[in-house]
């Protein structure tokens, strides 16, 4: 029985994650027919149709997700066999996925030391919640992932790697707020589903048996506190965040019970890590051992 080749599924996953044959052709180096002979072949190998034609987009088929995510397995277990027998030098892509928060206080300046370090490894980096980006990670569309606890991986492996305060917003008009009822039932602000901060406030209100008004859903901080600037409603959110945005006008910050204001960021992978991925975790540790948690207050 023929095996399908490496070859064939990078160029189905090129074709995914450029949105065609022209892009993926171009990433590859190769003539636009060649991707399209090899697709079809593809197609006719699995006896299945992978893609389907959505006006000018190609999109996947139930059996084209289905093989993508074995796909994006058996690249990653290639990667790691190849790096394994040819040296620990860390190279090539790292595709790294992380919550909104962290990717904008976090992030920048660990990437940047991690790039001046390992040039010959290309990030890529996608944003989404916990839930979210745990998926992602499971499914190999990623290979390392920045999560907030708490969440239940036990089939990933995981490093605590940052240390969070969240505080509670609101307006400037807003009353203290000691507690969830001090809130009067108001509107949350959060991300969606999946969100692992926004999990923590509606927990908050459940410890008093009580029910957000409604949920506002939104996908970045900026446009969050802007809105609970405006009197739309409240939010949790890390002080590093208010830190980097500088967003202390036109909100007032509520200290949270300890059980909920205290929070650790993870990164968690999948198997064991690639030379590249090991290289982060390093210098992650690396960086932990030198700083100092700043307990200033973000407002």
């Amino acid at each position: 029985m023929r095996t399908i080749d490496l070859d064939s599924l990078e160029i189905f996953r090129a074709v995914v994650r450029e949105g065609g044959v022209v892009r993926a052709a171009e990433r590859l180096h190769r003539v636009q027919s060649n991707v399209t002979t090899r697709i079809k072949q593809l197609e006719q190998r699995l006896g299945v149709t992978l893609f389907q034609r959505q006006g000018r987009s190609l999109v996947l088929t139930a059996e084209g997700e289905a093989l993508l995510v074995q796909a994006e397995r058996l690249l990653r277990m290639a990667d790691e066999v190849e790096n394994s027998v040819q040296s620990e030098q860390a190279r090539g892509l790292l595709r790294l996925g992380s919550m909104e928060s962290t990717a904008g206080s976090r992030l920048p300046k660990v990437l940047s030391a991690y790039h001046c370090q390992y040039p010959d490894v290309q990030i890529e980096l996608q944003t989404g919640t916990t839930a979210a980006l745990l998926r992602k990670v499971r499914d190999y569309r990623v290979d390392a992932a920045f999560v907030g606890e708490s969440f239940h991986a036990p089939d990933l492996q995981a490093q605590p790697v940052f240390e969070e305060e969240l505080v509670l917003v609101t307006s400037k008009q807003h009353p203290l707020v000691k507690r969830a009822s001090d809130l009067q039932n108001g509107t949350i602000i959060a991300f969606a589903h999946g969100c692992s901060y926004r999990k923590r406030l509606e927990d908050w209100f459940g410890l008093e048996h009580l029910m957000p008004e409604r949920v506002m859903e939104f996908a970045s901080y900026p446009a969050i506190i802007a809105c609970v600037a405006a009197g739309t409603g409240c939010a949790i959110v890390p002080a590093s965040v208010l830190q980097a945005l500088r967003a202390s006008e036109g909100i007032a910050c509520h200290v949270l019970p300890a059980q909920i204001r205290a929070s650790r960021t993870y990164l968690a992978w999948h198997g064991t890590p690639s030379a590249a991925l090991q290289r982060l975790l390093d210098l992650l540790d690396q960086q932990q051992e030198q700083q100092h948690p700043d307990h200033q207050d973000a407002c």
